[in-house]
């Protein structure tokens, strides 16, 4: 079976959001992404897999080198999806708050 990825797979490793961060401020090639990550070419190839399967990364060829770039949008699913749960537990809050004000009557 193949595993479905998406945007929070891409989010929920250290890692793989520090290269995002990284490929925010422009395209950069694997050797160039690992330059302040204490880990081997072998696992950013791995993060960068990742990142590609879910959507967050393109690579290009330029040249030799196989050049990664964001791709931002992604990120969009993930602002909905907070914004849609920050509405649902202030909804339960109030409705606590509501509950809790009532009793103490």
């Amino acid at each position: 079976m193949i595993e479905r990825r998406d945007v929070f797979q891409a989010i929920a490793d250290p890692t793989r959001r520090i290269i995002i961060i990284k490929l925010s401020q422009g395209p950069l090639n694997i050797t160039q992404i690992g330059e302040d990550l204490d880990i081997s070419k072998q696992a950013i190839a791995k993060h960068i897999k990742i990142l590609k399967e879910c959507g967050m990364i393109v690579m290009n060829q330029k040249g030799r080198e196989q050049v990664c770039e964001a791709q931002l949008t992604q990120l969009d699913e993930v602002t909905d999806w907070v914004t849609q749960s920050r509405k649902l537990w202030n909804q339960r809050f109030e409705k606590l708050d509501q509950f809790l004000a009532s009793a103490k009557k």
